[in-house]
């Protein structure tokens, strides 16, 4: 019996996800959250094999809750479920950590496939995304090295600290979030403009609306 802990903040999301999961006998939903901090809850109570991870939620990000779950229980598969596309993020998050990632409009039987192949401590990774990792191997040539998009460099700190000053969050309040010096988010923040090429916080929110890596 695989047990799974669903963190989403969309109740009828969560419901879905149960019901689906129920009529598997071998699946078996024993936890449910709606936040990052819950998230965190269930990954310290050790009643889950798999973690079903929403990228997108009020108090925290699936991005950092990734991180802080990995950082204490590096042992514990999560399986990232999101609206956004796998372009988008999916390689950055296994990069973080992740032991795979689900687009939500993706073929429910995928959802219970991946989740039984990462219990067994392996990645799950879809056709897509497997492409999107040869190309970052190879460095790409061609229409496919110019179709990479620029966020793809960021290292997984400089990506929090970017998402949040997208989401108009201050240096200050960053830095107490992830438990930094002012001066550390400072840097890490001219960092993520020089690499993506741009200027003013203004821009990173345009930027990650327009690749679809906020709301």
């Amino acid at each position: 019996m695989i047990r799974i802990g669903i963190v989403d903040d969309h109740a009828i999301v969560r419901t879905g996800l149960r019901q689906y999961l129920s009529d598997h006998v071998d699946l078996r939903v024993t936890g449910e959250g709606a936040s990052g901090h819950d998230a965190l809850e269930m990954a310290r109570g050790g009643d889950v094999d798999v973690l079903l991870l929403d990228i997108s939620m009020p108090d925290q990000s699936g991005v950092d809750a990734l991180a802080a779950i990995k950082a204490r229980f590096p042992e514990l598969p999560v399986l990232i479920l999101s609206g956004f596309p796998e372009a988008h993020y999916a390689t950055t998050l296994l990069r973080q950590g992740a032991s795979g990632y689900l687009n939500k409009e993706c073929d429910p039987e995928e959802i219970a496939d991946a989740i039984r192949l990462v219990s067994r401590g392996r990645r799950y990774i879809s056709a897509a995304v497997a492409e999107q990792l040869a190309d970052s191997v190879v460095g790409g040539t061609g229409a496919a090295a110019s179709d990479k998009p620029l966020h793809d460099v960021l290292s997984e700190r400089e990506f929090q600290v970017f998402l949040r000053l997208a989401k108009g969050e201050t240096v200050g309040h960053i830095a107490e979030a992830l438990f930094l010096s002012v001066k550390t988010v400072s840097t890490y923040r001219t960092r993520v403009l020089e690499k993506l090429k741009l200027q003013t916080n203004s821009d990173l929110t345009y930027y990650a609306l327009k690749n679809g890596l906020i709301q």
